[in-house]
């Protein structure tokens, strides 16, 4: 299936798997590219000399187009800018605004850039700034999220830039694909549905929370770090949202112990990075020090499988999602499901403005 997302990144299928910290690593990504759609890599939780290993691993299982995504905010984010360029991967993508300098800078390596955005404003503004396309993400999606569906969100972006849209937010068939093409969009993308398969690497404790959910047992709270983040629902949720301030600070506090330890890093450099997440932000210091260790609480339960410890982000999808199969039986469900729908819309009973003629 042909799209302006095919056509820009090289890929078969116009489907992409999101880049997941702690989830989207070389087997997932490299599985997802086999398959024939656009795999990212997450490169947040990786440092420079394992993003540029990572990048190595994913070229070696593959010889498809892939992508790495990265924090535009990150003190680094040149030197990963660097690794992308000096290693040859097809698209780099961002969970927040690149400024227009980096956008420039990939664009003169022949990188195609996809910003991700969650409303309309933003989209227009790496348009406008020379961004390749763009992933819109409706309150759907797992992680942080806004509070536009992406049925409400995705034609306002459709219509107000110019670029390719990609469409993330509560996607995982082939029937959600050709409603994203009908409402405008080149492919969609997919994060949990890509989690929960075969490939990847999340302990199968933990896929079988995923599974065990339902759309109820999905939600969206603050109490983790401040923001709207969406996410199973869990006794480490419930406790921070039923705490006052003193007692998600002391939980915060022994929460962060236990995680120190697992990092690595020190009560100055956590307390450092939860500042400078907080800035513009009303945090209390419990959610400071939670959001200077989102990225372990991830962890924790992507990589450890500690969901006592950890938060499990999810899209509101894992509430229908029942299997775990591998990339390529997924992408090969997707577009025959996409194809089938096409194939009942375009029937001649549907073409008919009188509709099914009795016989």
């Amino acid at each position: 299936m042909e799209t302006a997302l095919t056509r820009l990144v090289g890929v078969r299928h116009p489907l992409v798997q999101t880049g997941m910290g702690w989830v989207s690593g070389p087997r997932l990504v490299s599985a997802t590219a086999n398959a024939g759609a656009l795999g990212i890599l997450a490169s947040a939780t990786m440092t420079l000399d394992q993003l540029r290993d990572a990048v190595r691993e994913v070229k070696s299982r593959t010889d498809a187009p892939f992508g790495v995504n990265l924090r535009a905010d990150a003190g680094d984010a040149g030197d990963r800018v660097r690794i992308i360029v000096d290693e040859g991967v097809r698209v780099a993508s961002f969970a927040l605004a690149p400024s227009r300098e980096l956008i420039a800078e990939l664009k003169a390596a022949g990188v195609v850039v996809i910003p991700s955005a969650g409303a309309r404003r933003h989209a227009e503004k790496v348009a406008a700034w020379g961004a390749d396309a763009v992933i819109v993400q409706g309150g759907e999606g797992g992680g942080h999220t806004g509070e536009v569906a992406t049925t409400v969100l995705l034609p306002q972006v459709v219509d107000a830039v110019d670029i390719p849209v990609v469409a993330a937010g509560g996607f995982h068939d082939g029937r959600g694909l050709v409603a994203a093409l009908a409402y405008g969009a080149a492919g969609v993308a997919m994060g949990t549905r890509f989690l929960l398969t075969s490939d990847s690497t999340v302990p199968d404790a933990v896929k079988a929370r995923y599974l065990a959910a339902t759309v109820k047992d999905i939600t969206v709270t603050t109490a983790v770090d401040g923001l709207p983040h969406r996410m199973l629902r869990s006794d480490l949720v419930d406790s921070l949202e039923r705490s006052g301030r003193t007692r998600a600070l002391v939980q915060a506090v022994r929460r962060a112990a236990v995680l120190r330890r697992t990092s690595g890093l020190s009560w100055p450099r956590m307390v450092r990075d939860g500042l400078a997440m907080k800035h513009g932000r009303d945090l209390t210091w419990s959610q400071v020090l939670l959001t200077a260790n989102t990225p372990m609480l991830l962890k924790s339960s992507m990589v450890d499988g500690r969901t006592d410890l950890g938060v499990m982000a999810s899209g509101q999808v894992a509430g229908v999602i029942e299997d775990l199969p591998s990339c390529a039986e997924l992408v090969e469900r997707v577009m025959a499901q996409a194809h089938e729908t096409l194939a009942a819309l375009s029937a001649p009973a549907l073409r008919d403005p009188r509709g099914p003629v009795a016989s």
